[in-house]
């Protein structure tokens, strides 16, 4: 429309404001939770027989790993001003930095199942190309890709708090909003799910971004009642006495330990020690590359194991983890330094 493209063209004459300064609490933050992310994907299905530690530690990460995820989203969608330029824009840029990789690295697990299937196990596998395509981006409870819901569901977070802000929405209404989407049971289609069980933590984002001059201050100065409150939100879960929270069913865990884990998490990266720390600034500046490509390394790792006669055995796990650990952090970084660094187009998308 006229007025939409007056208010684009005056965008972009305004001199370009001054950069605000590199937040290394955010930075710290992405690097430390990928690492999570990363974790958690070392085994797709079932352990081995006799492994005992590795489900309750991801049962416990997958409490909080991906609402601290969307509560990073919410607050950096604040902070660049996303909530305040025009839809058109917003919705344009953000089609093309996260729905084009959601389809595309989609497409390339999907394909790469396929074709691992003549060769190795495959976790999780793909019930044929149609049936695969079906899953990938309708029935998504049986993904076979399901490590790439989280760029369809900050988009459409994103698309729902832009346009609630225009409506006069803000941070306190998306929060209300987010407790609300917690009720109802909504089916898996199209990630729907998982956008109504994780609006909140991008909600909950908003809010300490819209606040953060009063918020940040008492995250650092109770650090150690924050540790202790999220911690015991932790092992409550763990106990499985926060399953039967009514209508809210297994997502009772979640919004607790979801919402306790910001300001212990959040707090503690702008305290010393992890303050100091450099190696996670470099996690969180390849987070995106790691994200996208971490599920194909960690596979290719153990195939390459199993064909190598290192079984999926009890005995070989820790070996397992290790390797995938690596390979799910290190080979998304080389991609990205080696290859995806000459497209400038591909280069974009993944920073």
């Amino acid at each position: 429309m006229p007025d939409q493209a007056i208010a684009e063209a005056g965008l972009a004459l305004q001199p370009p404001r001054p950069s605000r300064p590199r937040r290394l609490d955010l930075d710290r933050a992405r690097g430390i939770a990928i690492l999570l992310v990363v974790f958690g994907h070392v085994v797709a299905q079932t352990v081995p027989p006799g492994v005992e530690w590795y489900e309750p530690v991801r049962y416990a990460i997958y409490r909080f790993h991906m609402p601290f995820f969307l509560y990073l989203s919410g607050t950096v969608v604040v902070l660049s001003g996303v909530l305040g330029k025009p839809a058109r824009l917003v919705g344009r840029q953000r089609a093309e930095r996260l729905l084009l990789p959601f389809f595309a690295i989609g497409l390339v697990i999907l394909s790469a199942k396929l074709l691992a299937l003549h060769f190795a196990h495959v976790d999780n596998p793909p019930e044929g190309l149609l049936g695969g395509l079906r899953d990938l981006f309708w029935t998504t409870s049986h993904s076979p890709a399901t490590s790439v819901w989280y760029l369809l569901v900050l988009f459409l977070c994103t698309m729902m708090g832009l346009g609630l802000a225009r409506l006069g929405l803000r941070g306190t209404g998306l929060v209300a909003l987010g407790l609300l989407l917690q009720l109802p049971e909504v089916p898996a289609i199209a990630y729907l799910d998982r956008f109504a069980s994780h609006f909140l933590y991008f909600a909950a984002g908003v809010w300490v971004a819209e606040r953060e001059g009063r918020l940040l201050p008492v995250f650092e100065r109770w650090q150690g009642l924050w540790w202790l409150i999220f911690a015991a939100a932790l092992a409550l879960a763990e106990a499985d006495w926060l399953g039967d929270w009514g209508i809210l069913g297994m997502r009772g865990a979640m919004v607790l330990c979801g919402l306790l884990c910001i300001p212990a998490l959040h707090g503690a990266m702008r305290l010393p020690p992890v303050s100091r720390w450099e190696w996670p600034l470099v996690l969180g500046r390849y987070s995106m590359a790691i994200y996208l490509f971490n599920t194909l390394a960690i596979g290719a790792a153990k195939a390459a194991l199993i064909l190598a006669g290192i079984g999926w055995t009890a005995g070989w796990f820790p070996l397992h983890v290790t390797v995938a650990m690596v390979a799910g952090v290190a080979l998304p970084m080389l991609v990205k330094r080696l290859v995806l660094r000459r497209i400038a187009v591909v280069d974009r998308l993944t920073d």
